[in-house]
């Protein structure tokens, strides 16, 4: 829920970013199409219409009766300052009354609106000559379009509006658009974080229960081998035993060499079954495995190498103070190693060590002499170290396999205790 609630804020972030730089952009072009409906305005239906003949051409008649009438008409709260151009760039008329005559040149924009028409608008660079009289009442924009004298000749009437105008106008455009999407995409993100929750919560007691499932059939499964591993031993090892013994009792009595022998090879079969059959009790479920039976385990574990002719060593350091789940753990590993050992190395000795390490760490070592194999090219195949390993790193361990062909096989564990 915390990832989510992150990840949902950014995005939001993100997009309030995106979504208000959008908007801007727009109401900034709306705003500025407003200023270019209003210059239309006065320029169309105030100003054009009450040009004078012999204001293009300077006659101070004409100019003061327009002077007269557009002063007040044409510069409002809005608009901050009015210049009418010829073509040559000069200022016909101004509200400004200090720049009537002068000459500017016009650029490229404002002669394509003197010859196609149109309307543009851009900041105004108050460090132009003609702008000199609007520097001291901050940032403007000019908006200019095209207007016709009486006699015919093309003008550009040019308004001046304030940036904070437009900008106020701007802000006012966005406002509505930012409410409507802080709003919508915040009510997105509740609903969606209340969907998680509901979602989360589900699957939470689902794991749960799966979890209570699993737990119950290991314990199931684990009652059950223990249960086999018990019948097996109270039953049919102490019966091969006491058979054992008799025989071992009979061989040793008077009689024919020949029974006397075959009683003693009879025996010797048998306790090779019982060393087989104990290790088979001990992988079924080894009795009372902890630190301090660990060793008597491995020993049982390795019984049955004997009779493949495998000569078995066993080393456990004391292991005092290491907790159940890493002395399972270790057992699981040297169980799998020993198995792969004794049934596919072809191994002639089999060396199985449990140290402590540095950091409370402990280190289990299976090394046998056998054909060993190539890892690479057994990869997926090897089903049993890979699940091994997975686990180790649940334990916060590291399972090592060294081998190559010819060169026997090295199982290295180390866990953190």
């Amino acid at each position: 829920m915390a990832q989510f609630l992150a990840a949902g804020l950014l995005v939001l972030v993100v997009l309030l970013a995106v979504t208000n730089a959008l908007a801007g952009r727009a109401a900034r072009e709306e705003a500025l199409a407003d200023a270019g409906a209003t210059t239309e305005v006065l320029a169309r239906s105030v100003a054009e219409r009450s040009l004078p003949r012999g204001l293009v051409d300077g006659e101070p008649g004409a100019v003061d009766r327009f002077d007269h009438q557009m002063r007040t008409r044409l510069v409002t709260d809005q608009v901050r300052r009015v210049k009418i151009w010829n073509r040559d760039g000069r200022i016909v008329w101004s509200d400004e009354a200090r720049l009537f005559g002068e000459d500017f040149d016009l650029d490229e924009e404002e002669l394509d609106v003197l010859d196609h028409g149109g309307t543009d608008a851009e900041v105004s660079d108050l460090a132009d000559p003609e702008n000199r009289y609007e520097r001291d009442g901050g940032s403007l924009v000019e908006v200019y379009t095209r207007i016709e004298s009486p006699e015919g000749e093309p003008l550009l009437f040019e308004a001046y509006f304030d940036a904070d105008q437009i900008d106020d106008r701007q802000a006012e455009l966005v406002a509505p658009f930012r409410t409507i999407t802080v709003g919508s995409l915040l009510l997105v993100l509740v609903l969606a974080t209340s969907l998680l929750w509901v979602l989360t919560r589900r699957l939470t007691r689902a794991a749960v229960e799966r979890e209570r499932l699993l737990v119950a059939a290991v314990d199931a499964s684990d009652a059950e081998r223990r249960r086999i591993a018990r019948d097996l031993h109270d039953g049919v090892v102490q019966d091969l035993a006491g058979t054992s013994f008799a025989l071992s009792a009979l061989a040793r009595r008077p009689g024919d060499p020949g029974e006397r022998a075959q009683l003693l090879d009879a025996t010797t079969s048998l306790r090779s079954s019982m060393r087989s059959l104990r290790s088979l009790l001990v992988e079924i479920h080894p009795p009372g495995l902890g630190a301090d039976d660990l060793e008597a385990a491995l020993h049982d574990l390795t019984a049955g190498a004997a009779d493949l002719g495998v000569e078995v060593a066993v080393s456990v350091a004391a292991l005092g103070g290491v907790p159940d789940d890493t002395v399972a753990l270790v057992w699981r590993v040297a169980q799998e190693a020993t198995r792969n050992a004794l049934r596919h190395a072809q191994a002639r000795r089999l060396e199985v060590t449990v140290t402590r390490a540095g950091a409370g760490e402990v280190v289990l070592t299976v090394v046998d002499d056998g054909t060993g194999f190539d890892p690479a090219a057994a990869g997926d195949g090897s089903f049993g170290l890979r699940g091994l390993a997975s686990l180790a790193r649940d334990h916060g361990g590291r399972l090592e396999v060294a081998s190559s062909v010819g060169s026997g096989t090295t199982v290295r564990l180390e866990v953190g205790t």
